[in-house]
């Protein structure tokens, strides 16, 4: 026959897509017509359920009981294993690579990845010296895709894994699915070429199918671990949220709990949900996100009202969804065991052309997102309990994911920017409200970067995860009033061994202790130096700018930062204009 070659490669391609999905491409195809049905009819997924809003916590920042929780989820953190969502690229941000090996902040210039990972080890380190067992191990799993896997695998083996232990950071990879031509669901061929299927990301809801097939959730359940932290790949405010979130899945006994932030009535954010059935048959009651364009019609015609604020708020009463989940491994693990495989409940979002619904615009396929998980909980561990923890945005969110033009459009109209600029001023903000040196993430002045109006103002603070996982920690090593830090200046904290007891500082300061046989007092200290100046790019000249710097429209130029690192055992003074001085053979902090 002709093309021999290229039917021969189609046929691979169809096997190998086949055997990414659980059942199959028969299965897939037999979803995807019922799905695709319904999609015609308009059928209404919540249809026969009334809404209100389910059992929760809202924790306020500083609070006694945000305080109480972090205390209660370090505990707990010796037990949970961590799980990075990294399938997409950067290209929405104006990036070309993967988002993971972008700096958070240029104050020191971490990557994402590195700071993840940071994170991780700092919790492992602090479960061992808080237990005494040298043996525990957090893990790190990462999902990648076609898209990102590669050059994440290079990222961690070019830098060691970031200290991680070898095996310690796992990678599983999510294949793309098929993709629908018609309202058949007749797949799709490239258009480019006719002996080539044309696939499409499945979304991150693949993630639970993964931790079934790499058989990551059941080693980690007999490896002890009890908890799983699922997070996204560029909000690094939501460390802040991760002990928090843990202590309260423990103390309400949550086998699902979404962290949350604040949303307006009729916000374009999706909203934890309890949906009870009209019927008043409880087993198919369920605590779930629901987007906010099929909220409204649910409240609606439940309550007469729609998707309004709280008068006392001034906030709608139904959280916002964050993405970011804490679930119990044991229900996980059976879950997964059950008779979908992990494998979410999937959608179909076809953009019709015609009246008849059977012609696209353009090829579909299904779709699936982590969130949905409570649709195979209800059916493999009915009963369990299933709610959120609301935490204010200025600690919790700020993810980088808009591009510059983009991210000057919203600031224009006075919406949040979302830009990778955006997001680095916002952890300043938050790290500097951990040490007093802000209240909320607000500081008396504010700055327009790069177009962006009314980015925070105050002195650029990064806290690293070795210095301080909990406000506890911070409040122990920096003491009250000790800080005397102008709005330029830049100050960075590493390692737990460090205690400010008197520092005055006009420029840039980053202090690094992350020995265990040494301690660091910082007393009676000033520092003046040029710091770091933060310089705008014209727009003329963003084309020839690092990509990094270009996606934020900015650069940071070192003019005689003073770092500050110990190097050796014993205990060390840092004084005066910034002498250290070691006074002492052993630590005594």
């Amino acid at each position: 026959g002709s093309d021999d070659a290229g039917k021969k490669r189609l046929g691979e391609q169809l096997a190998k897509t086949s055997a990414a999905y659980a059942g199959g491409l028969a299965a897939y195809v037999t979803k995807a017509r019922a799905l695709l049905e319904a999609s015609a009819r308009g059928d209404n997924p919540f249809e026969g359920f009334a809404p209100s809003v389910p059992d929760g916590e809202i924790l306020d920042f500083g609070s006694a009981a945000f305080r109480a929780m972090e205390a209660e989820g370090l505990a707990a953190a010796r037990t949970t294993g961590f799980v990075l969502v990294a399938g997409g690229l950067g290209e929405r941000l104006g990036y070309e690579g993967i988002k993971l090996e972008l700096p958070v902040e240029l104050a020191t210039g971490k990557s994402f990845l590195e700071l993840y990972v940071d994170y991780v080890l700092a919790v492992q380190a602090r479960a061992r010296a808080d237990s005494g067992d040298d043996s525990i191990v957090v893990p790190l799993c990462i999902m990648t895709s076609g898209d990102t896997d590669a050059a994440t695998r290079d990222l961690l083996k070019e830098k060691r894994d970031f200290g991680a232990a070898p095996g310690q950071v796992t990678i599983i990879m999510q294949e793309k699915v098929a993709a629908l031509a018609d309202g058949n669901a007749a797949l799709a061929l490239d258009p480019d070429d006719r002996w080539s299927l044309l696939t499409k990301p499945h979304g991150h809801g693949d993630i639970h199918s993964l931790m079934k097939t790499s058989g990551t959730a059941e080693k980690w359940l007999k490896d002890g671990k009890e908890h799983v932290f699922f997070f996204q790949d560029t909000n690094p405010l939501v460390l802040h949220t991760v002990l928090p979130t843990l202590g309260v899945s423990v103390s309400k006994r949550f086998s699902m709990n979404t962290v949350c932030v604040p949303r307006r009535g009729g916000e374009a954010a999706g909203a934890i949900t309890k949906l009870a059935a009209t019927d008043g048959d409880a087993s198919k009651d369920l605590v779930i996100n629901v987007e906010y364009n099929q909220l409204e019609p649910l409240l609606l015609s439940a309550t007469g009202k729609g998707d309004e604020n709280d008068a006392s708020t001034g906030y709608s009463p139904f959280p916002g969804n964050s993405n970011v989940l804490v679930l119990g491994l044991k229900d996980y693990v059976t879950t997964l065991d059950g008779k979908d495989e992990g494998v979410v409940d999937e959608f179909v979002n076809p953009k019709y052309k015609d009246e008849a619904k059977c012609a696209f615009k353009k090829p579909t396929r299904l779709e699936c997102m982590m969130q949905d998980y409570p649709k195979l909980l209800q059916r493999e561990a009915p009963g369990a309990a299933v709610g959120f923890t609301t935490f204010e945005r200025f600690i919790a969110f700020s993810p980088a994911k808009n591009a510059l033009d983009a991210a000057r459009d919203a600031s224009q109209k006075g919406e949040p920017p979302g830009a990778a600029g955006s997001c680095e001023y916002e952890v300043y903000a938050a790290h500097a409200t951990r040490l007093g040196l802000a209240e909320k993430g607000v500081s008396s002045t504010t700055r327009d970067v790069s177009g962006l109006a009314g980015l925070y103002g105050g002195p650029r603070v990064v806290l690293a995860p070795s210095f301080a996982l909990t406000q506890a920690d911070v409040e122990a090593r920096v003491l009250d009033g000790a800080l005397d830090v102008a709005d330029d200046s830049v100050l960075v904290l590493e390692g737990s061994n460090v205690r400010v007891e008197s520092l005055k500082l006009k420029g840039g300061l980053r202090i690094v202790n992350t020995r265990s046989d040494a301690s660091l007092v910082v007393r009676d200290c000033v520092v003046a130096n040029s710091g770091v100046a933060f310089e705008d790019i014209s727009d003329a000249d963003l084309p020839s700018s690092k990509p990094f710097e270009k996606i934020r429209g900015y650069r940071a130029v070192d003019n005689g930062v003073l770092t500050v690192e110990v190097t050796g055992p014993g205990h060390y003074v840092l004084e005066k204009d910034g002498a250290l001085s070691k006074v002492a053979d052993r630590a005594e902090l």
